[in-house]
């Protein structure tokens, strides 16, 4: 039989005991809770991390629409898709309007000299109404920037992303619209200048008509001073096409640049994210 002493030592032990367990149950509960934290701070990161990662083999951004494939729900990667978006649709619609402002094709070559009286007075209207056309485009342009600006953002914030992600984001986009508008003005100053040796070509043999002669596909002008006129205004045409065709280059050059911006904000993002 136990005594009274026996009893309060084995009450000692079961308390012990009992403090012991939960002392146990307290760590783990701490454990879980940093472990959970940690992880909830990897899960965070992860996702930039693993768009760096994906976008360090692209050279290219036409691979793009296949990166997003393979990380549909890579927020990042949804963010570079939107302002690789931007700038096709941006870029298709400049070239629509361009297009849209010539009632013909003036950059394709033609054998002026086989014109008719009719054909070159048509012409001449033609691309007149370019040159017209073309000086509206400017700030048609400018507010489909600033529309897509607005729709764009909209997108942006539609992903869920801290309102400081989404900040950074608007400014890499105002640095790409800035940029593919200056762009767009020297293909504007470049086809202001076509036009014009354009016309000036069509002017002087239409001044000139019945009385130049053709010789093996060649103009000859009975008067020096329209030859001089008409070599000098096929000589500017000459130059403007091919300053046509380096702001093209351009166009190609900027495009891929744009690409190297894109990785550079999910780099950031990374490296935010872990500073955080």
């Amino acid at each position: 039989m136990k005594t009274f002493s026996d009893q309060k030592a084995d009450t000692r032990r079961r308390l012990a005991l009992v403090l012991s367990l939960l002392c146990v149950f307290v760590i783990a509960c701490l454990g879980v809770g940093y472990y959970v934290g940690d992880l909830a701070k990897f899960q965070t990161v992860n996702p930039a991390k693993e768009s760096q990662t994906a976008l360090r083999g692209v050279n290219d951004p036409e691979q793009l629409d296949r990166l997003l494939r393979r990380y549909p729900s890579n927020k990042m990667l949804k963010m570079v898709a939107l302002a690789n978006k931007d700038w096709v649709e941006i870029d298709a619609a400049a070239r629509r309007l361009l297009n849209d402002a010539e009632p013909r094709d003036f950059l394709k070559l033609v054998d002026l000299s086989a014109y008719s009286r009719s054909d070159l007075d048509a012409l001449r209207r033609d691309v007149k109404t370019a040159q017209s056309n073309a000086a509206a485009i400017a700030p048609r342009y400018i507010a489909l920037l600033n529309d897509e600006r607005a729709k764009l953002e909209n997108d942006a914030r539609s992903l869920d992303v801290e309102n400081s992600t989404v900040s950074e984001f608007m400014t890499m986009i105002d640095e790409q619209h800035a940029e593919m508008n200056a762009l767009t003005s020297k293909v504007l100053a470049a086809r202001a200048e076509y036009y014009d040796a354009y016309e000036r070509c069509v002017a002087v043999l239409v001044k000139e008509f019945g009385i130049y002669k053709v010789t093996n596909g060649r103009v000859v002008f009975s008067v020096q001073s329209a030859a001089d006129s008409f070599n000098r205004a096929v000589t500017a045409l000459d130059a403007a096409a091919k300053r046509i065709a380096e702001v093209e280059d351009e166009r190609t050059t900027l495009r891929r640049s744009q690409l190297n911006r894109w990785k550079s904000f999910v780099d950031h993002q990374v490296a935010a994210k872990r500073a955080a």
